[in-house]
């Protein structure tokens, strides 16, 4: 941990000027030299077992990890453990033919491609996934899928992509009405709309998020992922772990904000002789952040072992929990660390204003807060009673 630490002060975040100015040319190079120097030192694709080529770390062990890479908005993807490839990369591995093995794991864990996750709907609510427009109907040897999806993070520049469509509307259980299908992006139904601008910020490649159209996208029935009817559980067995990831993530970008915010309050001076540290507002912010800070982080690592012994449904009241609390430290933690920063906190010279316009988001997907809180409160008052 503490080698991989020092890689990503030392080797990654210097590459951040580059993203932060949109030099995707100058970027993308640099940051393939820094994955094979990760590759050579044996920390790629850490959740994986040794023999698939990771480091055989457990769920919380990698969340431990995910903190250190979340320091930098080039972290996970230095290690080839970004969203939405790992998520990707576990149904793969646990619900993949051997012909979807052989022809999308593989290159997806060496790294030589990328793949995205499209479920998320421009007219539908994306905290219910079992109410959706696309759909993928039967013809003969073929599934033909129809439908608009949107914030498909990372399509630019993806080789496949895992999209959810509804194969039974007519299902009694609402649970199974929809499937997963993999989609080869150069399919002459795939088509990328844009790349949707967020606060400002259309991204490139990887770093983007693009509303994707499916126009009579015709895939063999060897393109269905699991079984029928299974695209609602492979969605929440994904979700669970996959939040781990993002909590952690989260952690780091708010470990990372209170550095700054305490090496710019040591350094700023407001008068002659007065640093702003010495502000007594200033101290109960960093005091206060602290403590969030290290709540969030025993929050989530208590949700990653119950996930570990207990399997992702047990641990779902924890997996709620986590995604509200944590981000909202995270908002409140940038927030806080670009007042303090002032005007310089707005711009581009350091990492917050891009944290602030890519992760305000936190509190919307994967479920919006609220309908976490309701969820969490059910949970709850089942044992009153109520």
């Amino acid at each position: 941990m503490d080698e991989i630490r020092q890689f990503v002060e030392d080797e990654i975040i210097p590459l951040e000027p580059l993203l932060l100015s949109g030099d995707f040319a100058s970027l993308y190079p640099l940051l393939d030299e820094k994955r094979t120097k990760v590759k050579d030192a044996g920390w790629w694709v850490p959740s994986l077992t040794a023999a698939e080529g990771g480091m055989g770390m457990s769920l919380p062990e990698f969340a431990e990890l995910s903190e250190i890479l979340g320091r930098s908005p080039l972290g996970h993807f230095a290690f080839n453990c970004q969203a939405p490839d790992i998520g990707n990369i576990e149904l793969l591995r646990l619900h993949g033919s051997s012909e979807q093995k052989e022809t999308y794991l593989k290159p997806l864990i060496d790294g030589n491609i990328r793949s995205c996750f499209a479920m998320t709907e421009p007219d539908r609510p994306g905290s219910n996934p079992t109410w959706m427009d696309t759909t993928a109907t039967e013809d003969g040897d073929h599934y033909i899928l129809n439908g608009r999806k949107w914030f498909t993070s990372a399509a630019d520049g993806a080789s496949f992509c895992i999209v959810m469509a509804v194969t039974d509307p007519d299902s009694q259980n609402r649970y199974s009405r929809a499937s997963m299908f993999i989609v080869e992006t150069d399919n002459p139904g795939f088509r990328i709309v844009r790349n949707i601008s967020v606060m400002g910020d259309s991204g490139e490649g990887y770093f983007s998020h693009s509303e994707v159209d499916f126009e009579e996208c015709r895939v063999p029935k060897s393109a269905l992922f699991g079984k029928s009817g299974s695209g609602f559980k492979l969605a929440q067995e994904r979700l669970g772990p996959g939040r781990i990831h993002h909590c952690m993530r989260w952690i780091g970008i708010c470990e990372r904000a209170f550095d700054l915010v305490c090496q710019r309050v040591s350094d700023r001076m407001i008068s002659p002789k007065k640093r702003l540290g010495e502000e007594g507002v200033i101290q109960e912010w960093i005091a206060e952040s602290r403590a969030d800070i290290d709540a969030a982080r025993l929050l989530v690592l208590k949700c990653a072992n119950a996930i570990e012994t207990e399997g992702p449904y047990s641990a779902r009241t924890d997996v709620s929990i986590i995604k509200f609390f944590v981000a909202e430290v995270l908002k409140k933690v940038l927030d806080m660390a670009i007042q303090v920063h002032g005007a310089l906190g707005m711009t581009d010279d350091t990492p917050l204003a891009f944290w602030y316009r890519h992760e305000r988001g936190a509190r919307i997907y994967d479920g919006p807060d609220e309908v976490h809180k309701r969820t969490v409160a059910r949970q709850i008052l089942k044992n009153y009673g109520t």
